[in-house]
């Protein structure tokens, strides 16, 4: 079996193998309820009437939750984006949030920096609407069980949030993405220390850490696009970018709730 997938399984207790991260080009439990924008008509923000952005709080430490679906009988899910290494799938993903108003938790790299930077005036008005929100995913996306040192651990994280500071004026904490899903109460417990106390995994895979498809895509999306799922994806491969609207449809079609974490 494959390495990710066992970890994926180990982590969010899941029956079926879930796709994660890719190792290719490499150097979202609970849902809490939405506090975000909800595509609604009567409750989301818009972003020319947004409040400008609170300062940063310092870190919160805490014992750390990984949270991996929603517990509750709801139709919420939650759209989780990874990564960011093909230029014109990030721009797709951003073009789409401002179209769709759809709630997205992006969780970039910072080794992505040159394409994600070319986006920041175009997100901040969302991030400022509560509509799209940021996750850490560290700088490197190197695994972090892979004989990696606690400062090693805590410096790539650090230097993703500084990142994320400075590009999107707003913190990723408490939310954080192992890279490849890969973690354990150690790790945890490190991140947690920096105030990352939200483990963020998924039940529900797009399988886009690697290039597919687009049918195997709408498959994917047509079985875990359910009520209560975290779904992953990854700003890396084009398939996306013709099946938005594919997407959206099948959303509206499920009366599902998309909200922020």
């Amino acid at each position: 079996m494959d390495r990710r997938v066992l970890l994926s399984l180990l982590s969010v207790g899941a029956a079926q193998a879930l796709v994660g991260c890719a190792t290719e080009h490499h150097p979202r439990a609970t849902v809490r309820p939405a506090a975000v924008a909800v595509r609604d008509g009567s409750s989301e923000p818009s972003p020319a009437g947004a409040l400008p952005l609170p300062p940063i709080p310092p870190p919160h430490p805490g014992a750390p939750t990984v949270v991996s679906r929603d517990p509750h009988q709801t139709r919420r899910i939650a759209l989780t984006i990874d990564d960011g290494y093909d230029p014109d799938t990030v721009a797709g993903y951003v073009e789409f949030a401002q179209r769709s108003k759809i709630p997205i938790t992006f969780s970039p790299n910072g080794c992505y920096r040159a394409i994600w930077d070319r986006h920041a005036d175009a997100l901040r008005p969302l991030i400022e609407a509560g509509q799209v929100q940021i996750g850490n995913h560290t700088f490197s996306h190197k695994d972090l069980l892979a004989h990696r040192t606690d400062a090693d651990i805590q410096a790539d994280v650090e230097k993703n949030e500084s990142w994320i500071e400075r590009t999107f004026g707003i913190t990723s904490r408490p939310w954080f993405r192992p890279p490849y899903g890969s973690h354990n109460h150690h790790v945890d417990a490190v991140v947690g220390e920096l105030g990352y106390t939200k483990i963020l995994m998924w039940n529900g895979s797009f399988g886009d850490s690697t290039l597919i498809t687009p049918a195997q895509l709408i498959g994917l999306a047509t079985q875990y696009l359910q009520p209560g799922t975290i779904m992953i994806g990854h700003a890396n491969h084009q398939t996306i970018l013709g099946l938005f609207a594919t997407i959206e449809k099948l959303i509206d079609q499920r009366q599902l709730q998309p909200v922020g974490l």
